[in-house]
């Protein structure tokens, strides 16, 4: 298999797209809106995906709660934002814990019983007052100690629930003044200040399994090269000073922020040392491009993916409707606001 994540154009798997998969042997999936339409539709695009590919492939999503959420009414319930967490922690420390925890372990219970076993979240972001609002409501809060805890709980919900999570965006898009999707962010602040700050909230969550970058320039480590395609900043922050120890992808290597032809991104991440490179817009050509340029998936990358896809487990018993009631009293009254602390 290849080192990257594919998307795909809509709900049911082209013939182009039935035949790419099987040739070009993406190590998994990643689903959007576009992608969705009822339970069963979803369910058998999944299984046609991974029928393709010859393997149960990890499918990911991107099921964050508020802004960010794939799946939705009518046939799946809308979850709070990262905010809302960070709002009730302000007033009850150990319920806002256990209603992350809850709100991951419900939505986990969703994406299992359609067969997608990875959601790209928490977000460990800690966005700053001059940030621009891409992550602000989505961030638990803008204290590192706060945000690392809430994500920890959402992470552990997830994994309770069967789902691997995905830690992002490493090391932290929360001060970024510009949205990554169209351009790219500069950060200047100094490394002390980031240390203490941005890079502090990912390290209590460094053994999680799956993690992704961010595309955005730490100009006191590396002046020119965004997270994604910079050795430094891969090797000295993520691995070393973060410490983190999981499969790092990429976030989507189509976005705005990043320069250059598909293919060359996708060797510049893998470069820097991405284990995996993520395509998320089912554009054939430029999938095409990218599995062109991705390597076959073999050393460090493929013995930390392999270690990811081990801790995939079996859901613990759920009394659902028990569950959701819970959730309801946990959340009740709270009304977050983009970028409280």
């Amino acid at each position: 298999m290849r080192a990257f994540i594919v998307g795909l154009s809509g709900p049911s798997l082209t013939p182009t797209e039935q035949q790419f998969v099987s040739d070009a042997e993406p190590w998994g999936l990643i689903l959007f809106k576009r992608n969705v339409t009822t339970p069963d539709v979803l369910r058998r695009l999944i299984g046609e995906f991974r029928d393709s590919v010859g393997r149960q492939a990890p499918v990911l999503i991107d099921q964050e709660g508020g802004r960010v959420q794939r799946l939705g009414p009518p046939h799946w319930p809308i979850y709070p934002p990262g905010a809302a967490y960070g709002a009730l922690f302000d007033r009850d420390r150990s319920g806002a814990l256990a209603a992350a925890k809850l709100g991951a372990r419900l939505i986990a219970h969703d994406l299992a019983q359609l067969g997608i076993d990875v959601d790209c979240a928490p977000i460990a972001d800690v966005p700053t007052p001059d940030a621009d609002p891409v992550i602000g409501d989505r961030a638990y809060g803008a204290d590192s100690g706060k945000v690392a805890a809430i994500a920890g709980a959402f992470a552990s919900g997830l994994m309770e629930g069967g789902v691997l999570p995905v830690l992002k965006h490493l090391p932290g898009h929360g001060r970024a003044a510009a949205d990554s999707h169209h351009l790219l962010p500069v950060v200047t602040t100094e490394r002390a200040a980031l240390e203490t700050t941005d890079f502090a909230a990912f390290r209590p969550l460094r053994a999680l399994p799956l993690g992704m970058t961010a595309h955005v320039v730490f100009t006191a480590i590396d002046p020119v090269a965004p997270a994604t395609t910079s050795a430094n900043i891969v090797a000295n922050v993520i691995r070393d000073s973060i410490g983190f120890t999981g499969l790092l992808m990429s976030d989507d290597i189509s976005m705005g922020a990043l320069s250059g032809s598909l293919g060359e991104r996708t060797k510049a991440a893998i470069a820097a040392g991405c284990d995996m490179v993520l395509h998320c817009n089912g554009v054939m050509a430029e999938m095409r491009e990218v599995a062109a340029a991705a390597p076959l998936l073999g050393g460090d990358a493929a013995r930390r993916a392999q270690v990811a896809l081990s801790a995939r487990k079996a859901a613990a018993v759920l009394d659902n409707s028990a569950a959701r009631a819970q959730f309801s009293r946990l959340m009740q009254g709270i009304e977050p606001t983009a970028g409280s602390a």
